[in-house]
């Protein structure tokens, strides 16, 4: 009853036409952010922080909140209809959903990404709403073991990741590795691979390794080929340009699953949306009935990783307003606006702020609707993209790949870096090695040696301390068990020829 009091109260604060506005506003500004590679919702948020100092608090959370979420909505935008992922995130959901729009189904892929993020958007909230004091309790008790296992158990998702060849997505998965160690050691601050270069101290940003590889990789694998001249098929009529009844369908448990997912591992800090969106597309093929045509564009594969990629929002708002932690790098930038604007989140914040606290949960419902109104009837509009001749498509996506790049830290070094990646990517193409793995060791490399190293010190180098906690020993055990399984297949299979 409280519960329901609370969000009655909630409503009435959000649907002020005032904080509707900046809803809307917000919810605008991120879905513009999502498409535009190179910039996400902790830099357009860190950019746009001054200017609420002068506002409402309650009015300027409503706007950063539409922000964040409405970034999550825009990323699936153009890695579904150029193949160029904005941020980590949106890297699982080019697999299936590029591949769809060669299929000449690209609206229904963004249809399908649109309606998984209002679903699991929702869910994200309503689980914020009802279960966050005890889900931050259990967060806590995840340690440096617990995020190493964690990070062992996305790394293993390689596996539904691989392809045709299990060694190959290994490789690129260790490729990926050694990119994330290049820079300056956090705990020595030795330089470790930078080859003499000054620019490689910093380390290699994402953004450059993923639009090399997947945009720039695929506008050279096309070039070369006659049938990339064509244009990508687009379907006509409104009809064919929204899901229909049968890929709804095939996507009903796809939808909870990306919300489940997403919503847990979004409560663990530092976990993030990448590690949501492999782990739910991992979890969904492995319970496929047709694993084989992962990566082929199957609509699961699109509703799966997008659906965890925005309850991962409901999630990191948990621990940040129930127990001051961030548990991503925007709720680390909207926890100082909240400590600067003189509130204190925390097991307090409900009782000491109500008002606030309520009003970001009401507005969370309007947002995600307001952005299913905003989102559908903009389909036909992007899926006109198709339409271009790729004579025309590939210089747009490398002018896009190029700004995207530059935009984030100003240098021309990425954009040499830009084009060795774009190299790389069209050999991998060339060669039949699969990109994700790469990028999945390059987003979870950094934080895995972090929890590694940290375990490390807490035991005085014993490893042990990594199988001596339930928790951790659990993840690990589940992630020998996935390595091990397409072993056993090949075993098997191997097995029966020889009796044949």
């Amino acid at each position: 009853m409280e519960i329901f009091s609370g969000l009655l109260q909630g409503f009435a604060v959000a649907l002020t036409p005032v904080n509707i506005m900046w809803c809307f506003i917000g919810c605008f500004l991120g879905t513009i952010v999502g498409i535009l590679p190179g910039l996400g919702p902790p830099a357009t948020i860190a950019m746009l922080l001054p200017l609420t100092f002068q506002m409402n608090p309650t009015s300027a959370v409503i706007m950063l909140a539409g922000i964040y979420y409405g970034a999550k909505y825009g990323g699936s935008t153009t890695s579904i209809l150029l193949n160029v992922p904005g941020e980590s995130a949106s890297v699982v959901t080019c697999l299936d959903g590029y591949q769809m729009a060669r299929n000449g189904r690209g609206g229904a892929a963004l249809g399908i990404a649109a309606i998984a993020s209002f679903i699991a958007g929702t869910f994200g909230v309503i689980m914020l709403m009802l279960v966050a004091p005890p889900l931050a309790k259990f967060a806590l008790a995840f340690s440096s073991p617990e995020y190493f296992a964690l990070m062992c158990m996305g790394l293993a998702m390689v596996v539904l990741l691989a392809g045709k060849s299990m060694v190959k997505a290994l490789l690129a998965m260790l490729v990926g590795l050694w990119i994330a160690g290049m820079g300056t050691d956090l705990f020595t601050a030795e330089s470790r691979f930078t080859f003499g270069q000054a620019e490689l101290l910093d380390g290699i940003d994402f953004v450059v390794v993923a639009i090399g590889v997947f945009a720039l990789g695929e506008v050279l694998g096309n070039m070369e080929t006659r049938e990339g001249v064509a244009m990508l098929p687009v379907p006509k009529g409104l009809r064919n340009l929204l899901p229909n009844v049968e890929e709804l369908k095939a996507c009903r448990f796809a939808f909870l699953n990306g919300s489940v997912v997403g919503f847990i591992i979004g409560i663990l800090p530092g976990a993030g949306s990448t590690v949501a969106s492999f782990i739910s597309y991992g979890i969904e093929k492995a319970v496929s009935k047709h694993p084989e045509k992962f990566g082929t564009g199957v609509p699961e594969g699109v509703a799966a990783p997008e659906g965890a990629n925005n309850a991962e929002t409901g999630g990191a708002m948990v621990p940040m307003l129930t127990l001051g932690i961030p548990g991503s790098g925007t709720t680390a930038i909207l926890l100082a606006a909240f400590i600067l604007w003189g509130l204190k989140p925390g097991p307090l914040m409900i009782q000491d702020n109500p008002e606030l606290f309520w009003g970001l949960v009401a507005s969370m419902y309007i947002g995600n609707v307001i952005l299913l109104i905003l989102n559908i009837p903009l389909i036909p509009l992007f899926a006109q993209i198709l339409k271009l001749s790729q004579y025309v498509l590939y210089p747009i996506i490398f002018g896009i790949s190029v700004v995207g790049v530059y935009s984030v830290s100003d240098s021309l070094f990425d954009l040499s870096l830009l084009t060795f990646f774009g190299l790389l990517g069209y050999c991998m193409r060339k060669l039949d090695y699969p990109q994700a793995p790469l990028i999945l060791g390059l987003v979870l490399g950094d934080a895995m040696e972090r929890a590694l190293r940290q375990s490390l010190m807490m035991s005085q180098g014993d490893l042990s301390i990594l199988v001596s906690r339930p928790l951790s020993a659990g993840m690990l055990v589940l992630t020998a068990l996935v390595l091990a399984v397409p072993m056993f297949r090949k075993a098997n299979a191997w097995r029966m020829k020889a009796i044949d």
